[in-house]
């Protein structure tokens, strides 16, 4: 991927039918494969905040932002590169109980990742890992050569910028300023 980085998208929206097919078809006209994704509310009541990691130019993303912009039901939406964010991912491991028994440094291996059993019953064990991509994906490697992961799952990233407050606040202000000076003009 000469040239590409990894762009996180966000995108604040109302939680709207068909919002996702829109947005994502932003990308499929631009040729850009979306690693990953995310869709929950944000801080702002009745706000939905997407997550969407993707590997582009600056170019390109910068024209698939504005483009998202142009949607009626689309808020506002930035792009940010790593170095801006504070971004996690979450990953689920799910292990036979009785090979997991079988490491021999089991507590070591939980605390070398700082991972957590989250359950464990005679049938499997399930492993929960918060960190980013390389993180999890060191865990499920270290795990698979020890003994074989029955299931895998990792979530899409989550991310908060650097910034004070969440970017959509600065606009928001900014509209119901402007809403002030119209109803004080008028």
């Amino acid at each position: 991927m000469e040239n590409k980085t990894l762009y996180t998208v966000t995108i604040f929206s109302e939680n709207t039918v068909g919002l996702l097919g829109q947005v994502t078809s932003v990308f499929t006209r631009r040729f850009l494969n979306i690693e990953t994704l995310s869709v929950s509310p944000s801080a702002i009541e009745g706000i939905h905040k997407f997550t969407i990691t993707v590997w582009s130019d600056k170019e390109t993303i910068e024209k698939v932002v504005k483009q998202i912009d142009k949607s009626v039901d689309v808020l506002k939406s930035y792009y940010n590169t790593d170095d801006e964010l504070i971004h996690q991912e979450i990953a689920l491991y799910k292990l036979s109980t009785p090979e997991f028994l079988k490491i021999g440094s089991v507590e070591n291996l939980i605390r070398k990742h700082n991972a957590q059993i989250l359950e464990i019953n005679e049938i499997c064990v399930v492993i929960q890992k918060t960190g980013h991509y390389a993180d999890t994906q060191a865990l499920f490697r270290e795990l698979n050569e020890t003994i074989q992961v029955l299931q895998f799952i990792r979530s899409g990233r989550i991310a908060v910028n650097t910034s004070k407050i969440e970017r959509l606040s600065d606009m928001i202000a900014k509209l119901k300023e402007k809403e002030s000076l119209i109803k004080i003009n008028n």
